[in-house]
């Protein structure tokens, strides 16, 4: 604890960011939209936001690890909405989005790669430690490629290999 004028300042936690896409890591990668009936998921058997509940088992024994959502859902709907998607536990989690409408220009997001958006975002928050849960991989800065944990678009987190990618990365925290 330090002191500044005479009141005591708590430390604060450090920053570690969890960058997490949609489509393709928390479910298939098949998600489409129509007007007539919305988000729906167009692989046979599979349904939306299936894998949420393994996100939230390797996030649990980490409760500095806050997400930032890097999903294409932010830009196409709205922050709240995709954050509402969410279970409560990981919503409770969430800091904010790569994209945000107020401090990034439309245009020049759409036109960045997804490594490129969430270097962007790492620039901003300046976090102590951060990892990127994705699985689109064109276009990542290469000093940004040891922090991205890449999916399958089928699989996403419920393949092994990738928790146990994720697990690995967490403990070195």
């Amino acid at each position: 604890m330090s002191q500044i004028s005479g009141a005591r300042v708590e430390p604060r936690a450090p920053l570690w960011v969890c960058y997490c896409d949609y489509d393709g890591v928390v479910h298939d990668d098949a998600v489409y939209w129509s007007p007539r009936t919305g988000i729906y998921m167009r692989t046979q058997g599979r349904t939306l936001f299936e894998w949420l509940p393994i996100l939230e088992e390797l996030l649990a024994p980490y409760p500095n690890v806050k997400i930032v959502l890097s999903t294409s859902w932010v830009r196409a709907r709205s922050f709240a909405f995709a954050k509402s998607q969410l279970t409560p536990a990981l919503q409770s989690r969430v800091i904010g989005a790569t994209f945000h409408n107020r401090e990034t220009e439309k245009f020049l997001f759409d036109n960045m790669s997804r490594g490129s958006q969430v270097w962007a975002d790492v620039q901003r928050r300046n976090p102590e430690r951060w990892f990127a849960i994705d699985n689109d991989e064109h276009g990542w800065p290469d000093l940004c490629r040891d922090h991205l944990i890449k999916t399958d678009d089928r699989l996403g987190l419920s393949d092994p290999l990738v928790q146990h990618s994720i697990r690995k990365l967490l403990a070195s925290f």
